[in-house]
């Protein structure tokens, strides 16, 4: 279907294709993944014929149907339903020839064309599509004009759907998606039965949708049969063996340099020694793979607060005089890990400016504790940076008297390390735009992290960097994505905002995904499974006794977390000191107290270690319904 042959491109003067090629068969579904700036939008575009390659070629069958949705949001004053239409480029034709003719003969051809696709049944089907990414037959009438970004790029997106090409290339679908569009896309392009080449960040929708994953690296293109999942295995054993080869003929180099520097002035040994030369030669080295230096995120590490950090009692939330969310009651203690479902439009963004303070309640009751640190991530606030001004500089605007020095380590924890901490932002990327808002809203040590799609152009390694750092963090998390592989890493508990209220869901996001398909009504069940038959009050009263009797138990394990914490940090610089050379040139007596005490560290880290699994068994005994 898809033919790669010795594929050059450049871009920016830069060759980011090097004589790359490969074949993509008919009905393959095929992910297309690789580092954040490696080249693949720009192959997805000259896949579409847009641009032309500096070399080699690109084939297709004739009159093969093809279509990019790319990342450019469409506008114009149709509606939503129009432009889907208009994407069958032969019914509209049809439809306007019927219209236009004079020649009976034409007219009844294009009317048993139109009969021959099922032109009639077209709107039904369109809007069909429409409201699964999520637009109701209102948007669905509205201007294009008036609909946001991100809504009209759904509208392309049915748009290519609808026109069912023969080739359909998709650029980041996901990223203007909520979860419940998300989980319609991933099993409508399931069923896909034309080919399909995708660009993703998103590692569980491409493990549900690619039947192969084409990897973009160092210029090369490699394709590998499976998901994305069996990719990565069948890759890292690849560079292990890789790594193995390396290894072994480094060592055999070794081995015949030093044959050589030893024999090469006797006479005797002269010929082997010329040949160990010529096998030198021929010992080619192995170049490692070369990527980019790995993202590691570290958030600012925050003070103990008592719970809870936010408490609300029949709150109402919404502006002016509208109502968006009615009867919420709710509360969040300091380590809770909560994601919020529920589609666009629901309340979501709203229930999360209220937890950010940045929304006063219109009704209820709200106990705030007087050393909450909200921090608040969204995505507006990277429209908001100012283009012409560095990450340094907007750190220190907010860390302000700070020594230029902890500006920049701060920096350096979001992978702004060296100069690019002084890159105006309009030079920089948008993964490297959404570090650095992750950067600015955690500068204050906030112990409750509001995170709305925090994920958007961050590349895999990244997103992998942030689920670590959200695992390391110690307060309180609340996180709206329509990523299914953080959600199921990060969350512990589901809150449903729906109906004009938010609820917790009493499912996973199995439970969640099957609602979402089976077409009901996605609602909670208005129970919280491990308490069955509780009312809201008697629900939030046993939740603070619970919490209340887990205090004791998470204050425990924190304490034994830091112990061998401090035990593991004392055992590295212990080693480090014993592995230095100068060590051993002094003092014998100090090398002596050194071992003895390495020897006594071990024992005390086994004691912790069983002392943490003990604590850890014990939270998670008394947190069991």
């Amino acid at each position: 279907m898809l033919s790669i042959r010795s594929l050059d491109i450049r871009l920016g003067g830069r060759l980011i294709l090097n004589q790359a090629s490969t074949q993509i068969g008919a009905r393959q579904r095929v992910g297309l993944v690789g580092r954040n700036g490696a080249g693949k939008t720009t192959l997805l575009r000259a896949f579409a014929g847009l641009i032309e390659p500096d070399g080699g070629e690109i084939s297709r069958p004739n009159r093969t149907r093809f279509t990019l949705v790319a990342q450019d949001a469409p506008s114009g004053p149709g509606n939503a339903l129009e432009t889907v239409l208009a994407a069958d480029i032969e019914r509209a034709a049809l439809l306007h020839e019927q219209a236009t003719t004079h020649d009976p003969l034409r007219a009844a051809e294009a009317a048993n064309r139109l009969d021959e696709i099922n032109a009639a049944g077209a709107p039904s089907r369109a809007a069909s599509i429409l409201a699964g990414l999520g637009l109701d037959a209102a948007m669905q009438a509205v201007p294009l004009d008036s609909l946001s970004g991100g809504w009209r790029m759904r509208v392309a997106l049915a748009a290519a759907l609808f026109a069912d090409p023969d080739l359909l290339f998709l650029d980041e679908p996901t990223n203007h998606l909520d979860l419940e569009a998300s989980i319609w896309l991933e099993a409508y392009l399931k069923r896909f039965t034309r080919t399909l080449v995708l660009v993703s960040h998103d590692r569980h929708f491409l493990d549900a949708v690619a039947d192969a994953i084409l990897h973009l690296e160092n210029g090369k293109l490699t394709l590998y049969p499976g998901n994305f999942e069996r990719f990565e295995r069948v890759r890292r054993e690849r560079l292990d063996a890789r790594a193995a080869e390396a290894a072994r003929i480094a060592e055999r180099r070794a081995h015949l340099q030093a044959f050589v520097a030893r024999f090469s002035a006797n006479a005797s040994k002269a010929t082997q020694a010329q040949s160990r030369v010529k096998a030198l030669a021929k010992l080619e080295p192995i170049v490692p793979e070369i990527g980019d230096p790995p993202v590691n995120f570290v958030f600012p590490a925050v003070k103990d607060v008592a719970p809870p950090l936010i408490a609300c009692e029949d709150v109402g939330l919404g502006y002016g005089a509208r109502t968006v969310l009615g009867d919420v009651s709710f509360s969040i203690g300091p380590e809770d890990r909560i994601a919020l479902l529920g589609a666009n439009g629901n309340g979501k963004s709203t229930l999360a400016r209220f937890l950010a303070g940045e929304l006063a309640p219109l009704a209820g009751e709200v106990r705030r504790s007087s050393k909450l640190i909200p921090g608040h991530f969204a995505q507006h606030q990277l429209e908001a940076l100012d283009p012409d001004h560095t990450p340094f500089e907007h750190l220190a605007r907010l860390m302000r008297g700070a020594a230029p020095e902890r500006i920049r380590t701060r920096l350096g924890g979001f992978a702004f390390s060296g100069p690019l901490a002084d890159v105006p932002v309009r030079s920089l990327s948008g993964g490297e735009r959404a570090r650095l808002n992750l950067a600015l809203v955690s500068y204050a040590a906030p112990n409750l992290l509001i995170l709305d799609e925090p994920t958007n152009h961050l590349d895999m390694e990244a997103r992998e960097s942030l689920v670590e750092a959200i695992g390391a963090y110690r307060g309180a998390v609340v996180l709206i994505s329509h990523d299914e592989h953080l959600i199921g890493l990060v969350a512990d508990s589901l809150w449903l905002v729906a109906d004009g209220t938010v609820k917790p869901f009493g499912g996973d996001l199995d439970a969640y995904r099957a609602r979402v398909l089976g077409g009901a009504s996605v609602e909670s069940n208005g129970k919280d499974s491990a308490r069955p038959g509780l009312g809201d009050k008697e629900r939030r009263r046993q939740a603070a006794k619970m919490r209340t009797q887990l205090a004791p138990l998470r204050i425990k394990l924190k304490a034994a977390e830091t112990r061998l914490e401090a035990l593991n940090a004392e055992r590295a610089s212990l080693e480090a000191k014993l592995a230095d050379p100068a060590l051993y040139a002094g003092d014998k007596t100090k090398v002596s107290e050194l071992s003895q005490r390495l020897g006594t560290l071990a024992r005390e880290i086994a004691v912790a270690e069983a002392a943490w699994l003990a604590s850890a068994d014990a939270l998670e005994a008394a947190q069991a319904p």
